[in-house]
């Protein structure tokens, strides 16, 4: 695991000197950053081409970090975080000490809790949430493994994860449920 340690060590360099690294989540391959810096949040939206106006989500390693970064949890979200044992990411009605860009207009948020080796790890040396974005410029189709990620965006990184290059098997992105102040659940991409 000499691999997986230096690409963590690397990670978190790049990650606190503010910079953007691609890395595999626990869906697909993401472009990440501090989800508390500003600066890095901006080279999210500069590698995708994306506009500033649409939200990104982000990952945490446990309700710990979750409960940092969100307001009020719903007792509906935590009833689902307690049964689903696959990647689900949850709109929060109110985010909160979370970088300029990362939170929807309206001040709701997109939070995962990542049950994938390498990012918990990542999240817990970092000791932040990170951004996870899909590693394509805006418009364009996810990647669901590492080959299919463009050479511009591969190019434009901090720093690129070598752990699971080689992985073949197809991923996609996770379903996305919204939960409101209220309770009311509304799926939004299966």
């Amino acid at each position: 695991m000499k691999e997986f340690e230096e690409d963590i060590r690397r990670s978190v360099a790049v990650l606190r000197d503010g910079g953007v690294i691609l890395y595999p989540t626990d869906t697909v391959w993401g472009l990440g950053c501090d989800a508390t810096n500003s600066g890095a949040v901006e080279n999210i939206y500069r590698i995708k081409s994306r506009s500033g106006s649409k939200s990104l989500i982000i990952l945490v390693n446990g309700i710990g970090m979750l409960e940092r970064y969100v307001k009020n949890i719903p007792p509906t979200a935590m009833d689902l975080i307690n049964v689903t044992d696959s990647p689900l990411t949850i709109i929060y009605p109110e985010g909160r000490n979370l970088a300029e860009g990362v939170c929807n207009e309206d001040g709701s948020v997109g939070i995962r809790i990542c049950n994938e080796p390498f990012c918990n790890e990542l999240i817990a040396r970092f000791r932040k949430p990170l951004v996870s974005t899909s590693a394509n410029t805006s418009g364009k189709t996810a990647p669901s493994c590492f080959g299919d990620i463009e050479e511009e965006i591969r190019k434009a990184v901090g720093y690129c994860v070598v752990y699971r290059q080689d992985d073949r098997q197809k991923h996609a992105p996770s379903p996305v449920i919204s939960i409101d102040k209220n309770g009311v659940l509304r799926i939004l991409r299966k």
